[in-house]
């Protein structure tokens, strides 16, 4: 069991962690037609914009409500129905999210009733809905703006289920964590749908941010899991969360429609993806395709390849709960040792890490502690901690901005699951120190050191 501690730093060097408006931001970036709206500075959203823009090398949407000092003290009432009309009028999306920010919280603007007030004087925004979430910045992290995004999505938009509505038994809603990647999500579409069932992601980010060029320029979110669809998840059968993070969202569902649900509180490793596989199974009564047999026993195979390199290999992470839990569950089991955790929230998962200790703090608390580690794992701003204790480097997490195909990393299901123990196990070998020329004891020298001990006896 780890002890999990806030850092007591008079300030944060270095950080690790993003802001709760940014996670609320690529939340809605997983519905299509999407616009998502910063409730705050103009300074809030560039910081965003950049920042997804670098990572996924894509043409990002987002706005801002541009409050200044003035209006920042008197009301952002004019900023939010101007923003609202003027995308509205220029981009026709099918949803603005608007996500709050610390200025804005502090002040205490009622988004809520601005928006009844801006719908009352303007029939013409029937047609788009437009969801408002609390994301002040100055408290939690990425992870809950992404949790609450859904969570209020589901709140708002979903319909209730009738009692007497007939479910469609082949669909299955799928609440991903905001830890996983498009390359993750279209994984577990092609798992899910290798049994005759039909997915419904929200957010669904691998159709909107995969990195493919568009027939044509859309100023909104380009693809995605639309308003439409997310109205019907009541409908569905089955709903799987992936991530504790995403838990609240899943209740709020069962709740409105009655959907019943499993959460995964990770798909990288041998026995979630079993356990995943199975239920599969059971929802759609049929047996388990040799497609995955295979992939599993080329996962097992791989465990079993890599575990000498693995083998008490000392780690260091930092990473959002969900993402920590998960790599540091799988490294566990692979036989390494987790030296130093460090993440941005508090996180129920957290004390389960198999570690001394988990520190809520920055990439400087990171970089103290991963002092003689045989590998650190972090997003790409860790890199020059890395570089700084000569020890090798795996980018996990977001932003990933010095590599390409950040998008695309896999690591859940049996075959993202193997790719990561050859990605992490190659850095391994990689970086071993093989005796040479210089450093290789000759015979002679081995066996004076024999003659000595035992003439010590």
């Amino acid at each position: 069991m780890a002890e999990v501690r806030n850092s007591k730093k008079a300030c944060t060097v270095n950080a690790l962690k993003m802001s709760q408006p940014i996670g609320g931001a690529l939340a809605f970036m997983g519905l299509n037609g999407a616009m998502p709206l910063l409730h705050g500075s103009q300074g809030c959203t560039s910081f965003g914009l950049v920042l997804f823009v670098r990572h996924f090398r894509e043409a990002i949407p987002m706005q801002t409500t541009a409050m200044s000092e003035v209006a920042t003290v008197l009301g952002g009432l004019d900023n939010v129905e101007q923003a609202i009309v003027n995308i509205a009028k220029r981009t026709k999306p099918e949803i603005i999210g608007i996500c709050s920010t610390g200025v804005t919280e502090t002040k205490g603007d009622d988004v809520d009733g601005y928006i009844k007030l801006i719908r009352d004087k303007h029939p013409e925004l029937d047609d788009i809905a437009i969801v408002y979430v609390s994301t002040p910045d100055f408290k939690d992290a990425f992870q809950d703006g992404w949790a609450r995004t859904v969570t209020r999505i589901i709140d708002e938009i979903v319909e209730t289920a009738a009692p007497e509505a007939q479910r469609s038994d082949r669909r299955i809603n799928v609440l991903p964590g905001c830890h996983l990647t498009p390359g993750d999500l279209y994984e577990i579409r092609d798992i899910i749908e290798s049994f005759g069932l039909e997915p419904m992601f929200l957010p669904d980010l691998s159709g909107s941010v995969d990195g493919r060029i568009p027939d044509e320029f859309t100023p909104t979110t380009l693809g995605g899991i639309t308003v439409k669809d997310v109205a019907t998840l009541g409908s569905s059968a089955w709903t799987i969360a992936i991530g504790e993070q995403m838990r609240p969202a899943a209740e709020a569902l069962e709740k409105k429609s009655g959907v019943p649900f499993t959460l995964y509180d990770r798909l990288t490793g041998l026995a979630p993806n079993d356990d995943l596989i199975a239920l599969l199974s059971r929802l759609s009564a049929k047996p388990v395709p040799q497609k995955w047999r295979r992939q599993r026993s080329q996962l097992v195979d791989a465990m079993l390849d890599g575990h000498f390199f693995f083998g008490n290999k000392r780690i260091a992470i930092g990473a959002e709960p969900d993402l920590l839990w998960a790599v540091a569950s799988f490294l566990t089991e692979m036989g390494c040792d987790i030296e130093a955790a460090v993440t941005t929230t508090h996180g129920p998962l957290l004390e389960q890490i198999e570690t001394d200790e988990v520190l809520i703090g920055d990439l400087e608390d990171l970089g103290k502690r991963a002092e003689g580690c045989d590998l650190l794992i972090t997003h790409s701003h860790g890199r020059q901690a890395a570089e700084r204790l000569d020890i090798p480097f795996f980018r996990m997490g977001l932003p990933m901005f010095d590599r390409l195909g950040a998008a695309h990393l896999t690591t859940v299901g049996y075959r993202g699951t193997r790719d990561l123990v050859f990605d992490i196990g190659n850095i391994f070998i990689a970086n071993a120190h093989e005796p040479d020329t210089e450093t290789w004891r000759h015979t002679a020298e081995v066996s004076d050191d024999t003659s000595e001990a035992f003439a010590a006896h």
